[in-house]
């Protein structure tokens, strides 16, 4: 199996992989400098596979506007950085994306005393937003189809964003509202602030590589298939243990063909766990964030997470 890239993360004995400058929930630096989050555990998942070890991680935090330019230049293995799949990003870019990790939409971050309930009540006044994403675009969109329209105010950084936004310099942060959750809990006071429950847009979030190496692009993608198939199948069978090690001897036998051996998924089950197991201790209730996962739900359970066959 030719994989250049592959081959290049077994010779540094590493996964590059470009995450967010810190976002609570999908990738945040703790003080030990380890990683958490949603996004951090894919990359875990990945180098488990790869690697054998989902500690052989070379973490690169990148600001929104470089999320793909850097993983194009070749200076990252994968990007996992809450960005989102769009045909635009597909069609200038040498990328591309090999799975959703998280359906979201654009919401809005505002001060629970302010009143404003809608967006159509932030209509003429200021909004902040990162710099490099598709906020300023669908805030055009969604305000400019109503006749009404905002002025988006554009920071580099997560960091500076919502540092202006608690500043008051502006009356609501927009972002990915999972994101956003994130956000709102680094703020003095998170109980001074609510996100509203509408979404503007659709941001399936994914994971990219480059898209000069077909094999490469493969592993990814069943790496994170299998984890939204091994929670389908743990719920089919009822008895987690039996469930997971069928999943991974199922996945495994396809190890070889895709460049790897046939423990590869037993390791990432051992790494992460199921998609489940990554929302739950990322996301879920004991995080202090409480996303409930929606649209992450399995589809068996009205969500958008289908269960690709392993076999």
């Amino acid at each position: 199996m030719n994989t250049p890239t592959l081959d290049s993360v077994r010779e540094r004995g590493a996964l590059r992989a470009a995450v967010s400058r810190g976002i609570r929930g999908l990738s945040l630096r703790d003080g030990d400098g380890g990683w958490s989050g949603l996004d951090a555990d894919v990359a875990r998942a990945v180098a488990a596979a790869a690697l054998g070890s989902s500690d052989a991680v070379e973490w690169a935090p990148t600001d929104p506007a470089d999320r793909l330019g850097r993983l194009a230049a070749g200076e990252v293995d994968l990007t996992v950085c809450n960005v989102s799949w769009t045909l635009g990003r597909e069609a200038a870019l040498p990328v591309l994306f090999a799975g959703v990790t998280c359906y979201d939409g654009e919401g809005f971050l505002v001060r629970a005393d302010s009143g404003i309930t809608r967006p159509e009540e932030l209509a003429g006044r200021r909004v902040a937003v990162q710099a490099g994403t598709t906020s300023a675009a669908n805030l055009a969109s969604w305000y400019g189809g109503r006749g009404l329209s905002v002025e988006p105010v554009a920071f580099a950084t997560p960091g500076e964003t919502l540092a202006a936004y608690a500043a008051g310099e502006c009356a609501a942060y927009v972002l990915d509202r999972v994101a956003l959750a994130g956000e709102r809990a680094a703020l003095d006071d998170p109980a001074a602030h609510r996100i509203l429950d509408a979404a503007i847009s659709r941001e399936p979030m994914a994971a990219a590589v480059r898209d000069d190496d077909p094999a490469w692009f493969r592993l990814c993608r069943w790496v994170l298939q299998l984890l939204v198939s091994a929670e389908h199948h743990a719920d089919e069978v009822g008895e987690r243990d039996k469930a997971l090690a069928q999943a991974a001897e199922t996945a495994g036998a396809h190890g070889p063909a895709v460049g790897l051996d046939q423990d590869w998924a037993a390791r990432v089950l051992d790494a992460v766990g199921t998609y489940a197991d990554v929302y739950e201790r990322n996301l879920g209730p004991a995080t202090g964030l409480a996303v409930p996962r929606g649209l992450n739900e399995l589809w068996t359970r009205g969500g958008l997470h289908y269960a690709v066959p392993l076999h």
